[in-house]
This record gives C-alpha cells, sequence and structure tokens, in this order.
C-alpha cells in the first residue's frame, strides 16, 4: 500500500502537558492575586468603574528572560508611582505571527536558532510570567497558538489577537473560552470591520477541538466572552488614531450595539514602525480623552532597556543588552518620561 500520512513531516516529539507544566511551575498566591486583580481593573476600566487609563507598555517580544525580569521590576515600581492615573501592565509577547518567516518568538525557539525547543520554551515563559506577577505587576500577551493558552493563560489578565489573526474563526472561537479581557486590532490594511465582526462573534458561545489540561485532544464548549474590544493599529500607509478615524470606529460600534470603547497601539503603523513617533501618537490620544472622549480607555506601548532593534546576530554574545530583536521600540527612560508625562496630564 502506498504511504499517504505525514509525507512532509521530518518529526513528531512530545510536548510537556499543561498539568505537568502546572506542576512544575504552580501558580502563588501572590501572582493569583496580582492575575485576579489585573483583570478586575481592566474589567471595571471597560465598564466605566474606573476612570483611570489603561497602558499595555513592554518589549516587542521576549528573547532574554534576563532582560525581561529587569525591566519588569523597573515598570513595577512606576506602576505603583502612577496608579492613581494609569493602570500599567506589562507587556509580555512570546508568539511572533510573520507574514512570510522569521523568529516566531520565546515559545517556538528560546535558543534564538532554529532548533525549535518548545518544550523550553513553554517553560521558560510560564515562568517568567509567574516571576512578573510575583513582583504584583500584571501582564499581558497575545495569544496566537489555539493550545497555548491552557498552558500559561491563567498568568495573564489581558490579551491580544493580532491584525492578522482577527478575522481566523480559529482565534474567535479561543476568544470565547478566554477568562480575560481581550483587544482584536484592525487588520493589516487597516480594515476596522473585521475586529467588530470578531468582537461580536467572541461574545457567543462556540465549540471546538483543543486539548484539556492532560493535553487530550478534546472538544472545547464555550460561554462566550463580553470583555472585548477594538485596537487601533493602523495599516498599510496610513494612521488611524486620529479624532475622525477614532470617532468613524465608535461610531461602528455603537450601530452595532457595542460600546464605543477604543484602545490606540502606538507602535506599529500608526508610528509608521518608527519608535520615535510613539510619543506622537500617545500625545494625540490623550488630548483627545482630555478632550471628552472618554471611550478612548488605553494605549499600547512598544519599549525595552534600550531603544531601537537589532537583527539576531551570528554569535549570539554580540546581541546588544535589551534592545529588541524584532519592532523598534522606545528606551526605558523615554518610556518612563512618556507615562509620567501622561499621568500629569490626566489628574
Amino acid at each position: 500500500m502506498i504511504n499517504t500520512d505525514d509525507l512532509r513531516v521530518e518529526a513528531i516529539s512530545p510536548l510537556v502537558t499543561p498539568h505537568e507544566l502546572k506542576q512544575q511551575l504552580p501558580l502563588t498566591e501572590t501572582a493569583n492575586d496580582t492575575v485576579a486583580r489585573g483583570r478586575k481593573e481592566i474589567e471595571d476600566i471597560l465598564a466605566g468603574r474606573d476612570n483611570r487609563f489603561l497602558v499595555i507598555t513592554g518589549p516587542c517580544s521576549i528573547h532574554d528572560e534576563e532582560v525581561a525580569l529587569d525591566y519588569a521590576k523597573r515598570l513595577a515600581v512606576l506602576a505603583e508611582e502612577l496608579k492613581d492615573q494609569l493602570l500599567i501592565v506589562m507587556r509580555v509577547y512570546f508568539e511572533k505571527p510573520r507574514t512570510t518567516v522569521g523568529w516566531r518568538g520565546l515559545i517556538y525557539d528560546p535558543d534564538l536558532n532554529d532548533t525549535g525547543d518548545i518544550n523550553k520554551g513553554i517553560y521558560t515563559a510560564r515562568k517568567l510570567l509567574l516571576e512578573i506577577n510575583n513582583l504584583g505587576l500584571p501582564c499581558a500577551t497575545e495569544m496566537l497558538d489555539p493550545i497555548i493558552p491552557q498552558y500559561i493563560s491563567n498568568l495573564v489578565s489581558w490579551a491580544a489577537i493580532g491584525a492578522r489573526t482577527t478575522e481566523s474563526q480559529t482565534h474567535r472561537d479561543m476568544v470565547s473560552g478566554l477568562s480575560m479581557p481581550v483587544g482584536f486590532k484592525n487588520g493589516t490594511d487597516g480594515n476596522s470591520q473585521i475586529a467588530l465582526d470578531a468582537i461580536k462573534a467572541s461574545k457567543a458561545p462556540h465549540y471546538f477541538l483543543g486539548v484539556d489540561q492532560e493535553g487530550r485532544t478534546s472538544i472545547v464548549n464555550t460561554l462566550g466572552n463580553d470583555q472585548c474590544h477594538i485596537i487601533l493599529r493602523g495599516g498599510r500607509g496610513s494612521t488611524n488614531y486620529d479624532e475622525e478615524s477614532v470617532s468613524i470606529v465608535q461610531n461602528a460600534l455603537s450601530e452595532c450595539g457595542e460600546e464605543p470603547l477604543v484602545m490606540v497601539d502606538c507602535s506599529h503603523a500608526n508610528s509608521g514602525k518608527k519608535h520615535t513617533q510613539q510619543e506622537v501618537v500617545l500625545r494625540s490620544v490623550l488630548d483627545q480623552r482630555l478632550s471628552g472622549n472618554t471611550g478612548l480607555f488605553g494605549v499600547m506601548i512598544e519599549s525595552n532597556v534600550n531603544e531601537g532593534s537589532q537583527k539576531i546576530p551570528a554569535d549570539l554574545a554580540d546581541l546588544k543588552y535589551g534592545v529588541s530583536i524584532t519592532d523598534e521600540c522606545i528606551s526605558w527612560q523615554s518610556n518612563q518620561d512618556l507615562l509620567r508625562e501622561a499621568a500629569e496630564k490626566l489628574k
């Protein structure tokens, strides 16, 4: 008989189960309290019970555990300092969707060498989330692979669905069962309708294939997630953080029966992928909010210990400390100055 199975599969290797990983890295009371508090405070902002401004900030992607913890310790102090005006949540991204090919994130390639040690990557990701939450700092991440939430979601206070996956039925199904608030980005072409559709779809119950805590393929039945919102990140060759663009999206949300809640991504197409432009976007958003648009409730900012970006070098010893290996980021100092400025304006 001619073989018709796995003709292009080189190998299939066992993956640690969610239960096994959680036994190795159990949730602490401090981390649990941080996650629960973070989710509750974000939900209160979305519901209008908390008038603080939400800021999701941190590296474009995590590639170095030491750098991430260095950044987190600084951010935890700043979050406490500015807590009356800002709810600060750390961006801790482990999965990177690609238009074609490229480094796909710490979970998939923790050693930056294409060896694909996912068991090591997923262990490192959970360990890092645990350590950051133990600092009292809530965490945010992008959910990309629908299996990954079983391993890390109980350490995540807010999640995003990226521009490349907002239109995906698989991701809308997944969001309908996630336990935290979720933001959907508009498409890479600037199309916001797909995010509005995603919000509506994710509010409904769904059933789909997934894995249980023992790693068994299972049927997942969800209740629906009513804590979703849109993230404006611009599109090819255009921005959408200006007053007119925001108003158009808010009107569209209202017309389809959703709350006119909008978050703005200060990076990506809104900044033309130039890290120095993020401050321009942030100041525009703050001006709109101070002019009375309370539906404009938060921003995303890409920042790292040091500014800019770098390619992954052939010799990893040449990696620059605290510099992004994906999109350009502003430095810690710039981020700190901007957030203090924002808090002062919002007083």
